[in-house]
C-alpha cells in the first residue's frame, strides 16, 4: 500500500478565524467575559457596579458602572485588539498595576457576541452609544442620555460558536459561576458595591453595599455560620517582600466544598501550590474530606510578579514562588494553634439495644497493613521504664550550678523553717487576665510566631512519651520513627513562650514560709556557678548591692511576673508557669542573683527579654530525685512536661537541633530480616 509523503500547504489563516480562536481561549464561558469587564469597571475607579443576566449570560449580560467612563475619541478602536490605555512599552509589564492591560477583552468579546457601549465622561455633556462586530465599530457612535460611566452590553454569546455554546452546561450553572466570580471581587472590595440581578425578577440574587467591609460582605454572601467562625491575621515579610492579609475559618467550621478566595496584586487568581498548602494545615483539625474558608490577598512588589503567563489571566507567576508559600503555611499554623479551644462537640447518647458503632463500621479488607507500619498510639501500653533498672542520679546532672556544701546549706535553711521543696511552693490563683498593650511585649510574641517552625509544631503535637534518659533527655515517638530529644532546651524555650503569654496574669507559687533574699544571695555568692573572686570585692557587700537591685525592681516584678519580693527583703512567690510545675529549689539562689547581674533593668525591651530567658533557664533545671514521690523528675517529664509541650509550645527553627531521629519501624524492620 503506498502511503502518500507529500507535505501539507501552509496558508495564513484568514483574519476573522484568527480573532475567534484568540477569542475562545480568552472567553471561555460568561463568567470569563464578566471577570474581564469587572475589572475594567473597577480600573475606572467605580463605587457602584450592577450586573443583569439572562439565560446564564448566554442570552443577556449587562455590566453597568458609575465610573469614568470612555472617551469619545476612544470608542472607534475600543474593541480592536491590543488597543489599552495601561501600557506604552513592553517595559511596563514589570510595572503594572491595573487589571486589564493588554486590550484583548472587549475584542474578543465583540467577536463572539452582539456588543454595545454605551458611556460618558465627567467632560461630555452627553453619552453615546456605540455598536460593535468582529472589533469593528458600526456606523458612528450615537448621541443619548445617560449617567457618568460605562454599560456593556453582551447579547447571544458564541452566537458564532456552536460547538462552545453546546458545551456549556446549562444557564444555572452558568449564573452560578457568575455569582461565584462577583462574590468573590464583591468581598476582595468592600468600598464597592455590587448587585447581581436575574432578568426578570424584582430581588436581586446578590447585593453588597457601598463601603463594607471584608467580613461583612463575608456575611452576606456566605452566612453567618463563616463569619462568626472567622480569624483575621496580617503579616509582612522583609525578606522575600511581601504582605498578606487573611480571613481564615477556625477549626469549629468545615464544608465539603473548598473555599478559597485568593488574590495576588489585587488579581483574583489561582494557586494549586498555596491551596495544597493550607489544606495541609486544616487536614490536621478538620475531618477527612472537610475544608475550610479561606480569603488572602497577597501584594508583592510588581517587578517580581509575571501576570502575562495566562490568556485569561486567572495564573500569574512570582519570584520566590516555593519561600513564599512556606511562610504563609506556617502563619496559618500559627493562627490556627490555639483555635481548638474554640471547638464545640455535640454528643449522641446511645439508643438502647443499639449495637457498638466499631460493630457497625465496614471493614476494609483489601489494604493490607504490614507490621512495620503500625502506629503505637497509647502511650499506657509500653513504657522504656519496665525494661530498666531503678535510674540513680546521672553524672551529667545539673546541680553543678551550685556545689554540694551550697547545696546542703539551703536544704538545711528550708529543713530549720519546716519548708521542704514540695511544702514551700504552694500555688495562688491566678489574677483576672488582663489585656497586654504594651508594644514591648507584642513585639515579642510576634517573634515567637514568626520563627515557629512548622514540620516540628507537627511532631510535637503528636508525639508519644517513651521514657527519660536522664536530666536532659528523653526518648519519644512520632509515627515509625523514634526520637531522642534535649528536654532542657525545649522546656527553657517552653517557659519562656509562657511568660510571654502570660505577662501581667501569671499564677503565682507561694513560698512558705518566705525566705531571705540576701541570705539566698549569699549562697548564690557561695557557690561555683557565681564565679566569684576576690577581686571582685566582699561577698556581703555584693549581696546587699544585690538586694537592693532587686527590691528596687520588686514592683515590676510582681506587677508583671507573679515574683514577689516584700519591702523587708524576703522573697514570698515566684511566676507559675505550667499546672503541677514546681522550680528547683537548689538552683533559686542563682537565679536570684543572675536577676540582679544580668538582667538589663534600663531599655524595657531588653529587660522583658532577659528577665524572660533568665527565668525560663532557671525553670528548666531540674535535679534528679531519688525518692518515689510523684514530684521526682522522670515523672514531671512524663506526665507534667510533655504535656505542655504538646499544648503550648511554638518551637522555633533552631530547636531542630535538639531533636534526633535514632531509628525508624521500617529500618529497624530490614535489621530484623537480615538476622
Amino acid at each position: 500500500m503506498q502511503v502518500d509523503l507529500e507535505p501539507g500547504v501552509i496558508r495564513k489563516l484568514d483574519e476573522v478565524v484568527v480573532n475567534r480562536i484568540a477569542a475562545g481561549e480568552i472567553i471561555q464561558r460568561p463568567a470569563n467575559a464578566l471577570k474581564e469587564l469587572l475589572e475594567n469597571s473597577l480600573d475606572a475607579k467605580s463605587s457602584h457596579i450592577q450586573v443583569h443576566v439572562k439565560s446564564g449570560g448566554l442570552t443577556l449580560l449587562q455590566i453597568q458602572d458609575n465610573g469614568t467612563g470612555i472617551r469619545r475619541e476612544d470608542l472607534e478602536i475600543v474593541c480592536e485588539r491590543f488597543t489599552t490605555s495601561k501600557l506604552a512599552k513592553f517595559e511596563d509589564l514589570s510595572q503594572i498595576a491595573t487589571f486589564g492591560f493588554r486590550g484583548e477583552a472587549l475584542a474578543s468579546i465583540s467577536h463572539v457576541a452582539h456588543l454595545t457601549i454605551q458611556t460618558k465622561t465627567a467632560q461630555e455633556r452627553c453619552g453615546y452609544k456605540a455598536i460593535y462586530a468582529d472589533g469593528r465599530l458600526q456606523g458612528q457612535p450615537k448621541p443619548c442620555a445617560g449617567n457618568q460611566g460605562t454599560i456593556i452590553t453582551i447579547e447571544d454569546l458564541f452566537y458564532n460558536m456552536s460547538q462552545r455554546r453546546q458545551a456549556l452546561k446549562s444557564p444555572g450553572d452558568e449564573f452560578q459561576k457568575l455569582s461565584d466570580v462577583l462574590a468573590k471581587y464583591a468581598v476582595h472590595n468592600p468600598q464597592v458595591g455590587f448587585t447581581l440581578r436575574k432578568q426578570g425578577e424584582p430581588q436581586p440574587s446578590l447585593k453588597t453595599p457601598v463601603a463594607s467591609s471584608r467580613s461583612e460582605n463575608i456575611r452576606i454572601i456566605y452566612g453567618a455560620g463563616i463569619s462568626k467562625e472567622l480569624l483575621h491575621f496580617s503579616h509582612k515579610n522583609e525578606v522575600f517582600k511581601f504582605e498578606v492579609e487573611c480571613l481564615l475559618t477556625q477549626v469549629n467550621y468545615s464544608a465539603k466544598r473548598s473555599q478559597m478566595l485568593l488574590f495576588i496584586n489585587q488579581r483574583l487568581v489561582e494557586s494549586p501550590a498555596l491551596k495544597c498548602a493550607v489544606d495541609a494545615v486544616y487536614a490536621t483539625y478538620l475531618p477527612r474530606g472537610h475544608h475550610p474558608f479561606v480569603y488572602m490577598s497577597l501584594k508583592l512588589p510588581p517587578q517580581n510578579l509575571d501576570v502575562n503567563v495566562h490568556p485569561t489571566k486567572h495564573e500569574v507567576h512570582f519570584l520566590y514562588q516555593d519561600e513564599i508559600v512556606e511562610r504563609l503555611k506556617e502563619q496559618v499554623e500559627i493562627q490556627l494553634l490555639g483555635s481548638n479551644t474554640t471547638r464545640t462537640f455535640y454528643k449522641q447518647l446511645k439508643l438502647p439495644g443499639a449495637s457498638d458503632l466499631d460493630e457497625t463500621q465496614p471493614v476494609d479488607k483489601s489494604q493490607r497493613i504490614y507490621p512495620k507500619q503500625l502506629i503505637r498510639t497509647d502511650s499506657s501500653e509500653q513504657k522504656m521504664d519496665k525494661f530498666l533498672a531503678d535510674i540513680k542520679k546521672s553524672d551529667s546532672g545539673l546541680s553543678s550550678t551550685s556545689s554540694g556544701n551550697d547545696t546542703a546549706a539551703f536544704q538545711e535553711k528550708s529543713s530549720e523553717t519546716s519548708c521542704s521543696q514540695e511544702e514551700s511552693f504552694r500555688l495562688i490563683a491566678a489574677r483576672k487576665a488582663r489585656e497586654v498593650r504594651l508594644s514591648s511585649v507584642l513585639d515579642m510574641r510576634r517573634s515567637v510566631e514568626r520563627q515557629c517552625n512548622v514540620q516540628l509544631r507537627s511532631i510535637l503535637k503528636n508525639l508519644v512519651y517513651v521514657g527519660c534518659v536522664d536530666e536532659r533527655r528523653a526518648l519519644f515517638q512520632h509515627e515509625t520513627r523514634l526520637y531522642l530529644c534535649n528536654t532542657r532546651a525545649f522546656s527553657e524555650e517552653l517557659f519562656y513562650q509562657r511568660l510571654v503569654y502570660e505577662f501581667q496574669n501569671c499564677s503565682e507559687i507561694s513560698v512558705m514560709p518566705p525566705l531571705s533574699l540576701h541570705e539566698l544571695l549569699m549562697i548564690a555568692l557561695d557557690s561555683e556557678a557565681a564565679g566569684w573572686t576576690p577581686e571582685d570585692g566582699d561577698k556581703t557587700e555584693l549581696a546587699a548591692s544585690a538586694v537592693q537591685i532587686l527590691q528596687q525592681k520588686a514592683p515590676i516584678m510582681k506587677e508583671y511576673f507573679g515574683l514577689r519580693i516584700s519591702e523587708e527583703g524576703l522573697v514570698e512567690s515566684l511566676p507559675s508557669l505550667v499546672g503541677r510545675h514546681k522550680p528547683s529549689a537548689t538552683h533559686l539562689p542563682v537565679y536570684l542573683l543572675r536577676l540582679a547581674t544580668e538582667v538589663d533593668w534600663e531599655q524595657e525591651a531588653k529587660c522583658f527579654e532577659s528577665f524572660c530567658r533568665e527565668t525560663a533557664r532557671f525553670y528548666a533545671q531540674q535535679d534528679w530525685h531519688d525518692d518515689e514521690s510523684s514530684c521526682h523528675l522522670p515523672w514531671q517529664t512524663e506526665h507534667v512536661l510533655f504535656p505542655a509541650l504538646k499544648k503550648y509550645l511554638v518551637p522555633p527553627a533552631r530547636l531542630r537541633q535538639q531533636i534526633y531521629e535514632l531509628t525508624n519501624l521500617p529500618t529497624l524492620y530490614k535489621v530484623f530480616e537480615r538476622c
